[in-house]
């Protein structure tokens, strides 16, 4: 994990985004490690926060995040069908600390969602855990802390962040 430059980070993660925007998540999904975690914390929850004692909008384990794949992908997902269109904006990816197993990386973000004639814009920050399995990246957890006062135009989190 030393020799991981940011480059390569940012490469990763602008090809997750390119997952997103695709609806490819059968293969976002494998991004992932067997263990991994994906949280989208309420947005008056402080950033480290545990979903425990605090109201998370998204609080995933491997296997719910499998779940929740599996049902966006079928039609009968109406919030998603026909799927939305998103344009995920990956900037300011900057490693925030190094260990011989893991890389944390921090980065900003801004999802475009339009569908139905609305256009919502999610806007924050992702924390990651990447770690290195078979020579590749993968993401052992995913904090997306939004920066919005909160949901109310877009009234609820219908795609991946």
């Amino acid at each position: 994990m030393q020799n991981i430059s940011r480059a390569e980070i940012e490469d990763f993660l602008f090809a997750e985004a390119d997952l997103l925007d695709e609806w490819r998540l059968p293969e976002w999904l494998e991004l992932f490690t067997e263990d991994a975690i994906y949280y989208v914390p309420s947005t008056d929850v402080a950033p480290d926060a545990s979903p425990d004692k605090n109201l998370f909008y998204v609080a995933d384990d491997r296997f719910r995040l499998s779940e929740r794949v599996k049902r966006l992908m079928k039609r009968t997902a109406h919030a998603e069908f026909p799927h939305s269109r998103t344009r995920h904006l990956v900037s300011n990816v900057r490693i925030r600390n190094r260990s011989e197993n893991e890389i944390e990386v921090g980065s900003s973000f801004i999802t475009y969602r339009t569908k139905d004639g609305v256009t919502d814009t999610y806007f924050g920050s992702n924390r990651y855990r990447l770690v290195a399995e078979n020579g590749n990246l993968r993401i052992k957890e995913k904090r997306c802390l939004l920066d919005s006062d909160g949901l109310r135009s877009q009234g609820r989190v219908s795609i991946i962040l």
